[in-house]
């Protein structure tokens, strides 16, 4: 579980500072900027959190890699239908779509690794009933 714990805090810090990076002085629109914020956070603190892993700790986790990905996804493939397409931008528009797709694969990653590692924090085989 550690290993996607660090790759959680990783992949959280890389979007908001990769954000910032790329819409650093381009005036774009500050929901644009934070909604990486909004996603990479969640990453973060849940890695962190998961320290002490629990059902609801490990949900909150795999959510947060979700998240990410959702988030992501139509960036990705918006980007990749129409490289020529100028974007608003400090970083080259082919690498920009690099690295967001490497940030997409993460996250996809991510989803699969924490489920699959919830088995190593002896979180296995839970019913859960309506009260």
């Amino acid at each position: 579980m550690k290993f996607w714990r660090v790759w959680a805090i990783l992949l959280g810090l890389s979007l908001m500072v990769g954000e910032t990076i790329r819409s650093w002085g381009q005036g774009r629109n500050q929901l644009f900027v934070l909604d990486d914020f909004f996603v990479g956070l969640p990453l973060v603190v849940t890695a962190i959190l998961m320290a002490r892993p629990s059902v609801p700790r490990l949900c909150a986790f795999s959510s947060s890699f979700a998240a990410s990905a959702g988030m992501l996804y139509g960036s990705f493939f918006e980007k990749l239908v129409d490289l020529s397409k100028p974007a608003s931008s400090n970083i080259e528009i082919r690498l920009l779509t690099a690295l967001i797709g490497l940030a997409f694969t993460s996250s996809m990653l991510g989803i699969f690794g924490s489920i699959r590692a919830s088995s190593s924090v002896g979180i296995r085989n839970i019913k859960i009933t309506s009260s």
